[in-house]
Protein backbone atom coordinates (compact mmCIF):
# COMPACT_ATOMS: atom_id res chain seq x y z
CA UNK A 1 0.00 0.00 0.00
CA UNK A 2 1.40 3.36 -1.00
CA UNK A 3 1.98 5.98 2.02
CA UNK A 4 -0.45 8.40 0.65
CA UNK A 5 -3.01 5.46 0.46
CA UNK A 6 -2.42 4.36 3.95
CA UNK A 7 -2.10 8.20 5.20
CA UNK A 8 -5.57 8.84 3.45
CA UNK A 9 -6.88 5.48 5.68
CA UNK A 10 -6.07 6.87 8.56
CA UNK A 11 -6.95 10.38 8.59
CA UNK A 12 -10.25 9.70 7.14
CA UNK A 13 -10.65 7.34 9.98
CA UNK A 14 -10.71 10.05 12.24
CA UNK A 15 -13.96 11.57 12.64
CA UNK A 16 -14.00 15.01 13.41
CA UNK A 17 -17.45 14.75 15.17
CA UNK A 18 -15.83 12.96 18.14
CA UNK A 19 -13.45 13.92 20.11
CA UNK A 20 -10.95 11.91 19.59
CA UNK A 21 -11.16 13.01 15.88
CA UNK A 22 -11.28 16.56 17.06
CA UNK A 23 -8.02 16.03 18.33
CA UNK A 24 -6.34 14.37 15.76
CA UNK A 25 -7.05 17.58 13.29
CA UNK A 26 -6.35 20.05 15.82
CA UNK A 27 -2.98 18.57 16.33
CA UNK A 28 -2.49 17.63 12.87
CA UNK A 29 -3.09 21.22 11.65
CA UNK A 30 -0.61 22.56 14.59
CA UNK A 31 1.81 20.45 12.73
CA UNK A 32 1.00 21.43 9.05
CA UNK A 33 0.75 25.51 10.76
CA UNK A 34 4.31 24.85 12.06
CA UNK A 35 6.03 23.76 8.91
CA UNK A 36 4.05 26.36 6.61
CA UNK A 37 5.78 28.82 9.06
CA UNK A 38 9.44 27.81 8.13
CA UNK A 39 8.80 27.42 4.62
CA UNK A 40 7.29 30.89 4.08
CA UNK A 41 10.16 32.19 6.07
CA UNK A 42 12.71 31.27 3.83
CA UNK A 43 11.19 31.75 0.37
CA UNK A 44 14.65 31.97 -1.37
CA UNK A 45 15.75 28.49 -0.13
CA UNK A 46 13.46 26.06 -1.61
CA UNK A 47 13.30 23.02 0.47
CA UNK A 48 14.12 19.53 -1.04
CA UNK A 49 15.24 15.87 0.21
CA UNK A 50 13.79 12.29 0.81
CA UNK A 51 10.38 12.20 2.80
CA UNK A 52 11.46 10.69 5.80
CA UNK A 53 14.05 13.23 6.26
CA UNK A 54 11.59 16.48 5.87
CA UNK A 55 9.56 14.76 7.99
CA UNK A 56 11.87 14.24 10.56
CA UNK A 57 13.42 17.82 10.08
CA UNK A 58 10.03 19.55 10.29
CA UNK A 59 9.57 17.09 13.94
CA UNK A 60 6.41 15.24 12.20
CA UNK A 61 5.42 11.66 12.03
CA UNK A 62 5.51 10.33 8.31
CA UNK A 63 2.06 9.86 7.78
CA UNK A 64 1.28 13.46 9.11
CA UNK A 65 4.31 14.50 6.55
CA UNK A 66 2.43 12.38 3.52
CA UNK A 67 -0.69 14.12 4.53
CA UNK A 68 1.14 18.03 4.73
CA UNK A 69 2.46 16.79 0.81
CA UNK A 70 -1.00 15.86 -0.69
CA UNK A 71 -2.02 19.26 0.74
CA UNK A 72 0.40 21.12 -0.81
CA UNK A 73 1.45 19.18 -3.80
CA UNK A 74 -0.94 21.39 -6.04
CA UNK A 75 0.82 24.88 -5.06
CA UNK A 76 4.34 23.56 -6.17
CA UNK A 77 5.76 24.63 -9.48
CA UNK A 78 6.46 21.25 -9.76
CA UNK A 79 3.94 18.28 -8.35
CA UNK A 80 5.93 15.28 -6.46
CA UNK A 81 4.94 12.06 -7.84
CA UNK A 82 2.49 12.14 -4.71
CA UNK A 83 0.85 8.61 -5.33
CA UNK A 84 3.96 6.50 -5.82
CA UNK A 85 5.62 8.07 -2.34
CA UNK A 86 8.25 6.07 -0.72
CA UNK A 87 9.83 7.03 2.27
CA UNK A 88 13.21 7.74 0.20
CA UNK A 89 11.37 9.44 -2.79
CA UNK A 90 12.89 12.72 -3.15
CA UNK A 91 10.58 15.31 -3.07
CA UNK A 92 10.77 19.82 -3.22
CA UNK A 93 8.50 22.18 -1.37
CA UNK A 94 9.62 24.35 -3.91
CA UNK A 95 6.02 26.43 -4.33
CA UNK A 96 4.24 29.37 -6.21
CA UNK A 97 3.82 31.66 -3.73
CA UNK A 98 0.42 33.20 -4.65
CA UNK A 99 -1.21 29.34 -6.10
CA UNK A 100 -0.38 28.34 -2.77
CA UNK A 101 -2.32 31.44 -1.16
CA UNK A 102 -5.15 30.68 -3.46
CA UNK A 103 -5.36 27.36 -2.41
CA UNK A 104 -4.97 28.09 1.31
CA UNK A 105 -8.24 30.23 0.85
CA UNK A 106 -10.34 27.76 -1.83
CA UNK A 107 -9.52 25.66 1.37
CA UNK A 108 -10.65 28.03 4.12
CA UNK A 109 -7.78 27.29 5.62
CA UNK A 110 -7.74 31.25 7.56
CA UNK A 111 -5.02 29.87 10.11
CA UNK A 112 -2.72 29.42 7.29
CA UNK A 113 -3.31 32.14 4.83
CA UNK A 114 -2.96 34.47 7.75
CA UNK A 115 0.30 33.58 9.10
CA UNK A 116 2.60 36.90 9.58
CA UNK A 117 4.87 35.41 7.18
CA UNK A 118 2.84 36.05 4.07
CA UNK A 119 3.46 39.96 4.71
CA UNK A 120 7.15 39.40 3.25
CA UNK A 121 5.93 36.97 0.40
CA UNK A 122 2.75 39.12 -1.27
CA UNK A 123 1.35 42.72 -0.77
CA UNK A 124 -1.59 43.22 1.13
CA UNK A 125 -3.29 44.57 -1.96
CA UNK A 126 -2.27 41.18 -4.03
CA UNK A 127 -3.20 39.28 -1.35
CA UNK A 128 -6.89 40.61 -1.17
CA UNK A 129 -6.95 40.25 -4.88
CA UNK A 130 -6.22 36.25 -4.70
CA UNK A 131 -8.74 36.28 -1.89
CA UNK A 132 -11.78 37.94 -3.80
CA UNK A 133 -10.64 35.97 -7.33
CA UNK A 134 -10.81 32.95 -5.21
CA UNK A 135 -14.16 33.88 -3.56
CA UNK A 136 -15.78 34.87 -6.77
CA UNK A 137 -14.68 31.28 -8.86
CA UNK A 138 -16.54 29.70 -6.10
CA UNK A 139 -19.98 32.15 -7.13
CA UNK A 140 -22.80 30.56 -9.61
CA UNK A 141 -24.11 33.03 -11.94
CA UNK A 142 -27.09 31.74 -13.48
CA UNK A 143 -28.19 33.39 -16.68
CA UNK A 144 -31.59 35.39 -17.15
CA UNK A 145 -34.50 33.39 -17.16
CA UNK A 146 -36.49 33.65 -20.66
CA UNK A 147 -40.00 33.63 -20.58
CA UNK A 148 -42.42 32.05 -22.95
CA UNK A 149 -43.42 35.10 -24.53
CA UNK A 150 -40.15 36.62 -24.63
CA UNK A 151 -38.47 37.27 -28.07
CA UNK A 152 -36.08 33.78 -28.72
CA UNK A 153 -32.95 34.89 -28.00
CA UNK A 154 -31.58 33.02 -31.37
CA UNK A 155 -32.98 36.36 -32.90
CA UNK A 156 -35.84 34.59 -34.98
CA UNK A 157 -37.82 37.13 -34.03
CA UNK A 158 -40.75 34.85 -33.31
CA UNK A 159 -41.37 34.11 -29.22
CA UNK A 160 -39.28 31.39 -27.19
CA UNK A 161 -42.27 29.20 -26.97
CA UNK A 162 -42.88 29.39 -30.62
CA UNK A 163 -39.42 28.77 -31.46
CA UNK A 164 -36.41 27.27 -29.17
CA UNK A 165 -38.23 26.86 -26.15
CA UNK A 166 -41.10 24.54 -27.96
CA UNK A 167 -38.83 21.12 -27.11
CA UNK A 168 -38.51 22.29 -23.42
Amino acid sequence: MSLLTEWREFAYSHNDQTAEGKQFWVDYFRREKAVYEQILAAPDQPVTGKVADLAKRYDMPLNYFVGYLDGINDSLKTPNPIEDLEEDTEVSLDYDKEKLYYNMVACKAEWLYELPQWDDLLSPERRRELYMEQKHSMSVVKPPKIGRNDPCPCGSGKKYKKCCGRNV
